[in-house]
């Protein structure tokens, strides 16, 4: 279940143990989603699935636990372990909708939390994503499928991670009429040339966004630009023939772009940044690690001098050459 549900799922647990990265939330809210949308499953795939959602149920806070809960309280195959972790009741004779019990009284009100210093604030705004992390979610988007992409944006608005700053005004204005000429004259070249400076990417994250066959990728570059609906639908239908003759992916995509938030398009664009630092540190530490040993190899074959200076005595001679 963990491939045909959330792709890397395992891999992205590693961020939720991280200092200044908690996506626990969010994880389990994606994972409910996908889960809720078959009808039915295997006993491989409820086996999983009970065994994910156990170990972040505890980990998450009381409004995602909530989210999760009502989600699951109308699904009609939630399995009997997540029903008694969730406190819901078993589906009664007739009925297939599982009851949740009554809601206890709020508790009251905590105490007022003090705001946060100017320290504080500027501590929690420098909190960015490490390479790593973004390579992670880098890697997950674009093996995803059309559906689980879709499910990532929408829950990239939630996360903590620290998203992209917007693109300025007039630079987003300056590119946007250069890449709607280049797809209108099918210039490859120059609209990955041009996505990528306006979008401060690498030329290999540039073509990787050109070259995505599903273009939801195209999407969230378009939406980081803030470009008008109407100029994504015309690259579309010029400079992605494969999509631009398919009425339902143009649909589809233009559905999406809609949909889609400035926030999760930013906190995307930073995954894709990121990652390039990962792929430069991974090819470049092996090279270092030689290095390194190689020259503590050649430092410790150095032969050292038979007679060290200052060793033996000097031997004095007269001026007629005689020994003193």
């Amino acid at each position: 279940m963990t491939k045909s549900l959330f792709p890397g799922f395992d891999g992205l647990m590693s961020l939720s143990r991280r200092e200044g990265v908690d996506i626990r939330p969010t994880l389990l809210r994606v994972l409910t989603d996908l889960y809720v949308q078959a009808g039915s499953h295997n006993d491989d795939e409820q086996r999983q699935f009970v065994e994910l959602a156990t170990r972040l149920i505890d980990q998450v806070d009381d409004a995602t636990r909530a989210a999760v809960k009502a989600r699951l309280a109308i699904y009609p195959s939630t399995p009997a372990p997540i029903m008694q972790k969730l406190g819901l009741s078993a589906a009664q004779e007739g009925r297939r909708v599982p009851l949740a019990r009554e809601i206890p009284a709020p508790p009251p009100p905590p105490a007022p939390v003090p705001a946060p210093t100017d320290a504080q604030q500027r501590m929690a705004s420098n909190m960015a994503m490490q390479p790593t992390d973004a390579a992670e979610i880098h890697d997950m988007f674009f093996r995803a499928g059309a559906s689980e992409r879709a499910m990532i944006l929408h829950n990239l608005a939630q996360t903590p991670l620290k998203a992209a700053p917007r693109i300025p005004t007039v630079r987003a204005k300056r590119a946007i009429q250069i890449l709607e000429m280049a797809a209108i004259a099918g210039d490859v070249e120059n609209f990955t040339l041009e996505l990528g400076d306006s979008l401060i990417l690498p030329s290999r994250v540039a073509a990787q966004i050109v070259d995505d066959a599903g273009g939801e990728a195209l999407a969230v570059a378009a939406r980081a630009l803030d470009m008008p609906s109407s100029n994504f639908q015309r690259i579309l239908l010029f400079f992605k023939p494969e999509i631009g003759t398919s009425v339902d992916m143009v649909y589809r995509l233009s559905r999406l772009y809609d949909r889609l938030g400035d926030r999760s398009a930013l906190v995307l664009l930073a995954a894709w940044r990121g990652s390039t630092l990962a792929v430069t540190r991974a090819k470049y530490q092996s090279s270092l690690h030689d290095s390194e040993r190689q020259r503590a190899r050649a430092g410790a074959s150095q032969t050292r001098p038979g007679v060290q200076p200052g060793s033996a005595p000097a031997v004095r001679t007269g001026t007629d050459g005689s020994d003193r």
